[in-house]
Formats: C-alpha cells, structure tokens, sequence
C-alpha cells in the first residue's frame, strides 16, 4: 500500500499477457460484494485497435492510454443476480454453504432484487466495483505493475465503444495498468485526527 503510486507514464515495451493478466484479475476478485453477488465486469482494452477505439473516450488521459499496457474498463453488472445461483450453488457444490442456506438466501433475495429501484442497483454496482478496483490496484503491485484510476472518461459513450449492453453495465471507473515509466509523486494524506470522529 506505501509504495502504490498513480502513474500514467508506462514502459511500452512491457506487455502483460494475457494469462498473467486473468491471474490478476482472479485476485482481485475476493473483494467483498453485497450478498456476494460480485457485479464486477472488467473490459481490457489491450490492443492497438481496443486503445485507438478509447482514444476520445478517456479525454486528458491519452498518457495512460497510449504508454500502458492495458486499460481496464470496469463497469457494475445491474442483473447481477442473473449469476446468483452459480455462485450460491457452487458454493453449496464446493462445501462453503449449506444448501438449506442457499435455498433460504435465494428465497429472500429473489423478491428484493426484482423491485430494487434502478438507482439502488447502480449505487450498489458503484460501491462494490470500487472495492474491487483497490483490490485490482494492490494486486498490480504484488505482480510488480503499476495502475492509475481513471475517473475522467466519457460514461455516455464507453460502453457502445466497447461493445457491450449500455444498459446493463453502468461504467464506474477505468484502470491503466502496465511497468511503470517513472517513479510517480507521493502525496500527503489527511491523519485520523482530522478524518475520524468518535462517539
């Protein structure tokens, strides 16, 4: 966590294969998610034609998208609970729940997730998505890359661009991700002291 940096300047000679790059992603994963539901979906853009696509779509960070190795598109599923029987049925399959759990959790979350207002289900995609980016950014490190959150992207466009369902997947942020091209800046962060109250 000290040494992460956001670096937009990358060493274009690095590729991360693919492999490598879905070893990544299978870490990050055990992030934490609203009834484990995971809403997370990732889109990497790694190649020239992927990167050129993004080109107007990530505005001031061109940087980043011309030097890193990939971009990665993170978005918030809003039909997550299409998977909830996968993953609650593996679950029960590789002895982590019991399958009176699964069926009683199901039975309750069944009726709740249909009338979630479309709202609530972006917020909840947001929150969780973010987790998982941390995750993504601290496992980086691990496997000795470097990543930049982008925030700055145009959300009306990039899940066309991308080619996926615009209103399934709400987009949340980005992740540059590559070897690093420069040591990136330390910054100051505010102390408990000014962040925390107590009661």
């Amino acid at each position: 966590m000290s040494k992460r940096r956001s670096i937009r300047k990358y060493d274009t000679a690095v590729k991360i294969d693919r492999t490598e790059m879905e070893e990544i992603i299978n870490e990050a994963v055990k992030a934490p998610s609203s009834v484990n539901m995971q809403p997370w979906r990732f889109v990497i853009v790694d190649s020239e034609a992927g990167k050129q696509s993004l080109e107007p779509i990530v505005k001031f960070n061109k940087l980043q998208n011309d030097t890193s190795s990939a971009m990665i598109a993170i978005f918030g599923d809003l039909e997550s609970f299409d998977y909830a029987e996968k993953i609650y049925g593996s679950a029960v399959e590789l002895n982590l729940m019991p399958k009176e759990v699964k069926e009683k959790q199901l039975e309750m979350l069944s009726p709740m997730f249909e009338q979630l207002p479309l709202e609530a289900k972006k917020e909840m995609a947001v929150i969780d998505s973010a987790l998982v980016a941390m995750n993504l950014m601290l496992v980086a490190r691990a496997y000795g890359y470097d990543t930049n959150p982008i925030g700055g992207f145009d959300k009306e466009k990039i899940a066309e661009t991308l080619d996926i369902d615009e209103k399934r997947y709400y987009p949340v942020m980005i992740l540059s991700i590559g070897k690093a091209d420069e040591e990136g800046y330390p910054s100051y962060r505010l102390p408990a002291s000014d962040i925390t109250f107590w009661r």
